[in-house]
């Protein structure tokens, strides 16, 4: 799905205005009127087409919120900063939106740019909630200030690996991009594939212009099933070519991939192609959430929701759960109102904080089939 990234550059922009308007002196990002968040994402360049619709859900949402009166009175800020995917930016958009003072950071893109940024919070009570960051390291014990709302690579690995072999496919192979969200899916799959029994045969870089290269040394290997690492543009060139050189095996993609980008990519030639889905499909409109997502997102004129839009959207909602539970928030009654986030149904998906940092396990498959439209 095209997004469209004038709308979000001139929501940052009205949104730095108010908050600067606001007044906002307090060190904690909450005033009388308002409550500020800090993001940091990629709205242009590499990462673009996955965290733009992630911010463009959680703004959704918050206007949502705030067209109704905000929470308890105070309306969510999200104050967001491009940081064209590169991490030292990132850094330095962490320290704008610290110094300006934040309540949280929120919906940050990137486990490398998660990673860059942390040591300026890690020592203090400045949350990082809902980054749209898999890497199994975040949601470990050396990451406390990370509250994470979708399960690591490792769950999502766990979950092709048990597919492939009710197929009798455990000869696998991986194709994965050199950007560092996939570099820690394909961590997490080689240490989790392996401890499961499955047999990789390879791993080889995927990359444009190298693409007909790569495939080849993957189909030396024979393998029966093969699992690429990569976003929907790569991914949806490396499908074409493992097809057209007649690899028939089923070929699987991680969350990264993004199964609705990946399904518009190819049409009828992604028949067969299984991809992990960490939130309701985002054309489901039997879920109350995404029904609201659906309406927000067509009178906003941003098009068909996409599964990033909607975890963004789904981010900023359990977070105002938690606000409202704050009731008059600081960073520690947000920290303790979301860890007393326990089965909670947020529109029909539910969020779990309860003694750990992560709120959702869901985990499930999505396949394109024949009409190149995705199937549960």
């Amino acid at each position: 799905m095209k997004t469209t990234q004038s709308w979000a550059r001139a929501a940052m922009v009205a949104v730095l205005a108010v908050a600067g308007a606001a007044g906002v002196a307090a060190e904690d990002g909450v005033s009388k009127t308002s409550i500020v968040l800090g993001q940091s994402v990629a709205l242009t360049g590499p990462g673009s087409s996955l965290a733009e619709p992630y911010q463009q859900g959680a703004k959704l949402y918050f206007d949502r919120v705030n067209a109704a009166g905000g929470v308890n009175g105070r309306k969510v800020e999200l104050v967001t900063l491009d940081d064209r995917g590169n991490p030292a930016l990132t850094v330095e958009n962490t320290k704008k939106l610290l110094a300006q003072g934040v309540l949280s950071l929120f919906g940050f893109y990137g486990s490398t740019q998660v990673t860059a940024a942390y040591p300026l919070v890690k020592d203090s009570d400045v949350l990082v909630f809902a980054p749209m960051a898999a890497a199994d390291e975040f949601r470990g014990a050396q990451y406390p200030n990370i509250y994470s709302l979708r399960p690591g690579y490792s769950i999502e690995a766990a979950a092709v690996t048990r597919h492939a072999e009710t197929l009798g496919a455990r000869k696998l192979a991986i194709l994965h991009a050199a950007d560092s969200e996939s570099m820690a899916a394909l961590d997490a799959a080689q240490r989790t594939m392996t401890a499961m029994g499955a047999n990789l045969l390879a791993n080889n870089v995927v990359n444009a212009g190298s693409v007909a290269n790569s495939v080849d040394k993957t189909l030396e290997t024979k393998p029966q099933s093969v699992l690429i690492l990569s976003d929907a543009g790569n991914a949806a060139s490396a499908v074409r070519d493992l097809r057209a050189k007649g690899f028939r095996g089923p070929i699987y993609g991680f969350s990264n991939t993004g199964e609705s980008l990946l399904a518009e990519e190819l049409g009828p030639t992604g028949a067969g192609v299984v991809v992990v889905r960490v939130v309701p499909k985002s054309d489901s409109a039997k879920v109350a959430v995404v029904r609201e997502l659906m309406a927000d997102a067509q009178a906003a004129k941003l098009g068909k929701p996409n599964v990033y839009m909607l975890e963004g959207y789904l981010a900023a909602r359990a977070y105002v759960e938690a606000l409202r539970r704050a009731k008059d928030p600081s960073r520690a009654r947000i920290r303790k109102a979301i860890e007393g986030l326990e089965d909670v149904d947020v529109g029909g998906f539910r969020v779990h904080f309860g003694n750990e940092r992560v709120g959702s396990r869901m985990v499930e498959l999505s396949l394109i089939d024949s009409q190149g439209r995705v199937r549960e």
